[in-house]
């Protein structure tokens, strides 16, 4: 791990005079040291991945965002983000289904849902080299903030049917909406509880410490209670980017490098984890 966090700082570097996005490198050059005899095979259990990597990537990348790209972008952002995961789940799966003959079909939902939702470091790496507009990659970054609840429930639905032996219908549409709804609930208290914290710890780099506890708490208690906790953490992320004052300046600077930092190494070690596992 160590070892990876260092990687991360040579691959950024690296990338940047080679002008590639660091996220790939790191897989690349991580899967090649997976190969080498003095590197130790790492495990870890696939239920951590998503508790542990999830909620610092979404809250960095909501920081981004606001309430009025949605309130201006709101069918643009429901078409990409529910509409066409699902669209896209539906088409893979049927791939998968018709030429893998062995395949049953809650396993064909199940890839297709991993697929479907692209990734914000695939946008920013493809739009810096295709000029595109400012405002078309604002909507796809924030369109991936809530990609992944779609694609998320309808894995875990796959998964349950391919284990019991029922199907997936689409009942995981009101599934979603509902652990949506409730999320935002969650998410609009947590933010409440953080900026009511803030008003008495005077500490700037306390009150960064709160964002990162923040992702993380209101995540765990909202896949806890059974609802989407990546819509939970983004919007606890704008709630506090809105209740945010002109006269905390000083505030947002310390906020902002904290968050950079915990972003790069973050997704550093994401990427070099993959790239290992490749072998």
């Amino acid at each position: 791990m160590v070892g990876l966090l260092f990687g991360t700082v040579l691959v950024v570097g690296l990338g940047e005079r080679m002008r590639l996005p660091y996220p790939i490198l790191m897989l690349l050059f991580s899967a090649g040291a997976a190969f080498l005899p003095f590197i130790p095979e790492v495990h870890i259990n696939p239920e951590l991945i998503l508790p542990l990597f999830l909620p610092p990537l979404l809250y960095a990348a909501a920081q981004r965002s606001s309430w009025s790209i949605f309130r201006l972008r709101w069918r643009s952002l429901v078409l990409l983000a529910v509409l066409l995961v699902l669209a896209t789940t539906a088409a893979v799966a049927g791939v998968a289904w018709l030429m893998v003959s062995s395949m049953a079909l809650p396993l064909a939902i199940a890839l297709g849902a991993i697929v479907a939702p692209p990734d914000p470091v695939a946008v920013e790496a493809i739009a810096s080299k295709v000029k595109m507009r400012r405002r078309l990659i604002t909507v796809l970054q924030t369109e991936g903030l809530f990609n992944d609840a779609m694609a998320i429930v309808i894995f875990q639905a796959a998964v349950a049917a391919a284990m019991s032996g029922g199907e997936v219908g689409w009942n995981v549409v009101p599934k979603f909406l509902i652990g949506a709804a409730g999320a935002i609930v969650l998410g609009l208290a947590m933010a409440w509880l953080i900026g009511t914290l803030n008003r008495f710890v005077p500490n700037l780099v306390a009150r960064s410490a709160a964002t990162l506890v923040a992702p993380y708490a209101v995540y765990l208690l909202a896949e806890e209670v059974h609802f989407s906790g990546v819509v939970a953490v983004v919007v606890t992320a704008l709630e506090l980017g809105r209740r945010a004052r002109p006269q905390d300046s000083e505030e947002r600077l310390t906020r902002t490098a904290f968050w950079d930092v915990v972003e790069l190494l973050t997704t550093g070690v994401a990427f070099g984890l993959v790239g290992i596992e490749m072998r």
